[in-house]
C-alpha cells in the first residue's frame, strides 16, 4: 500500500497543507492502514509527490514526531511509533497550581470528555518562562489547549498575562483555544472561555448574605498582598464595592496571624487555607463559638470546609470543567460565565 495514495492534498481548503498531512496520516492510522513500524515516505518522497515545499512537509513530520506518533531512523527514514490514541482528542491542560479545586476541574473536564480523548496536564506555577516554555514546545502538537491564565509579577501580585503571553496564545488556532477560569480581557479573537468574574462574582454573592452579613459588628477580609500563588485583586475590588455601598464596616489584612485580635461580632472572609486553618483554631482555642461570637466565609469550596461546616462564596469547580469539555464536544467557541453562589453553612 502507498501512503501517498490515501492522503489528499487540497488546494482549496483553508486547513494549512502541512495539517491535511498530518490528518492524512493519522486517518491512515486511525482506519488500520498504517501500523506500528510501517516505514512511511519520506520528506523528499512526500514533497516531490504532492509538489510541497519540503518545510511543508518537514514541519507536518515535526508536528507528528512531538505527538509521537512517528520517529526518525537515522540512514533508514520515519516509522510509525504510536498507535493507540490516534483517532481520541488529545488536549494540553495547562493549569498555574495544583490544588484540590483545580484538580476539580480537571477529574470533570476528563471525566466529561470521555475515552476518546487523552489529556496532558501540566502545571506552571504562575510563571512566565515556565507558561511559555511548555507552550512554545507543544504549540502544534495537541488538538485542543485548555489555559488557566493566572500569573505573579516580580512583586508576587496577581497579573491575568503579559504581552508576550498573549503574543504566543494568538499562535494558537483559535477553534482549539479554550480558556479557563480568568476571563482575557486583553486576548481578540472568536475562541471558547469559560470564566469567573472575580469582581462582580464575590459582590453578588456576599448580595445573597447581606441580611446574615450586616448584623456582624465588623468583616475583616484577609487578602494576601504578596503570594507565591497570587490572587486576582478584583476580589478585593468587589470585596470594598459590597461594603461600601452597603454602608458596612470593613477591613482588609494580609494574612490571619498567630494571635490575631479578634472581638465578638466580627466576620472574616478568608481566602488562603492556611489563613482559615489558623483562624479556626485560634476561635477553639479562645473558647468562642464558630458562627455565634466569630462569623467566617471562606474562598472556594472543598469536601474539608463542607465537613467543618464552613460558609463559603464559590464558583462551581465541577460545573467549570465540564463545560469546558462540551465547548470541545460540541465544537463551540461560546464565551461562558461559570456559576458562583454564596454556600451558607455554621460558620455565618
Amino acid at each position: 500500500m502507498k501512503v501517498t495514495d490515501h492522503i489528499q492534498i487540497r488546494d482549496d481548503s483553508r486547513i494549512p497543507k502541512y495539517q491535511q498531512i498530518v490528518d492524512g496520516i493519522i486517518e491512515n492510522i486511525a482506519s488500520g492502514k498504517l501500523k506500528i513500524d510501517d516505514k512511511i515516505p519520506s520528506i523528499n518522497a512526500l514533497s516531490e509527490h504532492f509538489l510541497l515545499s519540503r518545510d511543508t512537509v518537514e514541519k507536518a513530520y515535526n508536528i507528528l514526531k512531538d505527538r509521537k506518533v512517528i520517529t526518525s531512523v537515522k540512514g533508514k527514514g520515519f516509522y510509525i511509533t504510536r498507535t493507540k490514541l490516534i483517532s481520541k482528542v488529545n488536549v494540553l491542560f495547562l493549569v498555574n497550581k495544583l490544588s484540590s479545586y483545580k484538580m476539580r476541574i480537571y477529574n470533570s473536564f476528563v471525566a466529561r470528555l470521555g475515552g476518546n480523548s487523552h489529556t496532558d496536564l501540566h502545571v506552571y506555577h504562575c510563571d512566565e518562562s515556565l507558561f511559555l516554555n511548555l507552550l512554545t514546545k507543544n504549540l502544534l502538537a495537541y488538538d485542543y489547549y485548555v489555559i488557566m491564565p493566572h500569573f505573579k509579577t516580580t512583586a508576587l501580585q496577581h497579573i491575568s498575562s503579559t504581552d508576550e503571553v498573549l503574543r504566543v496564545l494568538r499562535k494558537i488556532p483559535e477553534s482549539k483555544l479554550i480558556i479557563m477560569d480568568n476571563d482575557l480581557q486583553k486576548l481578540p479573537g472568536n475562541y471558547a472561555e469559560v470564566y469567573q468574574d472575580f469582581k462582580g462574582d464575590i459582590y453578588t454573592a456576599l448580595t445573597q448574605g447581606l441580611e446574615k452579613i450586616k448584623n456582624y459588628r465588623r468583616i475583616i477580609m484577609a487578602y494576601p498582598a504578596q503570594s507565591v500563588y497570587p490572587y486576582p485583586r478584583r476580589i478585593l475590588h468587589g470585596f470594598r464595592q459590597f461594603c461600601v455601598e452597603n454602608s458596612l464596616p470593613f477591613e482588609v489584612i494580609d494574612e490571619i496571624y498567630d494571635d490575631t485580635v479578634m472581638h465578638d461580632g466580627d466576620l472574616f472572609i478568608t481566602i488562603e487555607e492556611s489563613d482559615l486553618v489558623s483562624l479556626v483554631k485560634q476561635v477553639r482555642d479562645k473558647g468562642m463559638v464558630l458562627g455565634e461570637d466569630i462569623g467566617i466565609i471562606s474562598y472556594n469550596d472543598t469536601p474539608l470546609k463542607d465537613l467543618l461546616g464552613i460558609t463559603v462564596i464559590s464558583t462551581d469547580f465541577d460545573q467549570m470543567g465540564r463545560t469546558a469539555a462540551e465547548l470541545i464536544l460540541d465544537k463551540r467557541t461560546a464565551s461562558v460565565k461559570n456559576p458562583f453562589r454564596l454556600i451558607e453553612r455554621e460558620s455565618l
